[in-house]
């Protein structure tokens, strides 16, 4: 593996891997739809406690200000732990690390089922959430590994639509299992399922050599792989302005999205008087995700097409659906028309996933393989501590100003003007010569190995 690899070449010989020999050229695709499942029960975890809550609160007597911490607790340990996960899988074989942390996060939420205070909740979702963080930071890194820059984004798109699809359906699914045979239900079956999957991949899913598709698209031969140590690998990210101001957007989305997963549920079931926890979860969930469906592999399409006229254009791409959606949130706030909310959340759903699929292709423009893992990590780390604490902000703001709940959640519109902001100003100033210093950082490492 020593001589150099064009693009061109690549399609026919495929993908270096860690131990020596190619994988086939279609096999980049099947990574990403076995990386798919993962993610699908990722976030169907996640979300089965906030379409059962009205029902747990009821039973467990939580107060606002609980379910908010409950709530919050996955954000912040998610978000604690992202670093130590991103620094563990730059050295370590990504395969292990997802597929451990996949029987990790499945267990705790089977073990969610025991609770029995408030305190117990908080605890399992805290636990929870430090299993999943290893997940993206190690998903990422790989599919990087697997598609360069001509396929990257369309390749994290449709990873991204797992995301959406683990939160319809982990939604309804959790609100028919708790209707039908109790809340508890759901995090069994969710997380046994989990583990099922976690042993049939354990026999399909190839680590690829690191830095293979930046390689191949720099023209270089495909060298061993170097290994930054800690210093190192924070000045990569520390170094890197445009990195910056996409943590600074991550946050303000992130801030609007946990806002949704916690309190968009009982807003439902409160204003438009539903009754059925699976018709709570599947408005909260349907309409927003499905058009996320579209907006993700459309925008991940497009940005493909832009990152090959400019370094620009992943995230201009994703500037348009921040600023676009901004509106939508308000809408949805404010609505007490079940027409008016639903038009609003599939609306906001579509530009969601116009952002949502280059978040992490946006950053591996500018950041070097060897790091990319960590850059993840911390991207995680900001968003989640950053923006976990949106339900408590939320809850504040509803008590402080006297305002109802829906009102409350219109102000997060704001959170996603920021993020456009955030985003313009490294499209202006940042993007294209941290894009170049990458792709030199990587023609360099391939020249001193050889």
């Amino acid at each position: 593996m020593s001589e150099p690899i064009t693009a061109n070449q690549s399609t026919n010989r495929g993908t270096p891997l860690a131990d020596g020999g190619w994988a086939a050229p279609n096999y980049k695709w099947y990574v990403v739809g076995m990386l798919w499942f993962i993610a699908f029960f990722n976030y169907a975890d996640r979300v089965a406690l906030g379409v059962v809550m009205p029902r747990v609160r009821v039973e467990l007597g939580l107060d606002d200000f609980q379910v908010a911490l409950i709530g919050s607790a996955f954000a912040w340990i998610y978000g604690l732990g992202a670093p130590f996960a991103g620094l563990v899988i730059d050295r370590v074989r990504r395969k292990t690390a997802i597929l451990f942390g996949l029987v990790t996060w499945s267990v705790v939420c089977m073990l969610t089922a025991t609770s029995r205070s408030w305190r117990q909740l908080f605890g399992f979702m805290a636990a929870e959430g430090l299993g999943e963080t290893f997940y993206f930071p190690a998903s990422m890194s790989l599919v990087s590994d697997y598609h360069g820059k001509r396929t990257r984004s369309r390749a994290m798109s449709i990873h991204q639509t797992s995301v959406y699809g683990g939160t319809i359906l982990g939604s309804v699914f959790a609100g028919l299992i708790a209707d039908y045979l109790g809340w508890r239900y759901s995090f069994v079956i969710f997380g046994a399922l989990g583990v099922v999957v976690a042993f049939i991949l354990m026999f399909f899913l190839r680590e690829p050599h690191r830095g293979a598709a930046d390689e191949i698209d720099a023209g270089v031969p495909v060298a061993p792989p170097i290994r930054l140590s800690v210093g190192e690998t924070l000045r990569v990210i520390l170094q890197t302005p445009t990195v910056l101001t996409l943590f600074a957007a991550f946050i303000c989305a992130n801030f609007v999205f946990v806002v949704v997963m916690v309190w968009l549920p009982t807003l439902l079931a409160e204003r438009l008087n539903l009754q059925s926890l699976a018709i709570v979860g599947l408005t909260a969930t349907m309409y927003m995700q499905i058009a996320s469906v579209f907006g993700a592999p459309a925008s991940g399409w497009m940005a493909d097409r832009l990152r090959q006229r400019t370094a620009r254009g992943r995230m201009i791409v994703q500037a348009a659906g921040v600023l676009a959606a901004a509106p939508f949130i308000v809408v949805t706030g404010l609505s007490t028309s079940y027409i008016m909310v639903a038009s609003a959340l599939a609306c906001w759903g579509f530009f969601k996933g116009v952002y949502d699929a280059n978040i992490f292709a946006s950053m591996y423009d500018v950041i070097r393989p060897e790091a990319r893992g960590t850059a993840a990590g911390f991207m995680n780390a900001v968003g989640w501590i950053g923006g976990g604490g949106g339900p408590l902000v939320i809850a504040k703001i509803k008590t402080a100003f006297d305002v109802s709940l829906g009102e409350a959640l219109a102000m997060g519109a704001v959170a996603y003007v920021l993020a456009g902001c955030f985003l313009l100003i490294g499209i202006a100033f940042f993007v294209k010569r941290d894009a170049a210093r990458m792709q030199e950082a990587v023609k360099a490492a391939a020249t001193g190995a050889h």
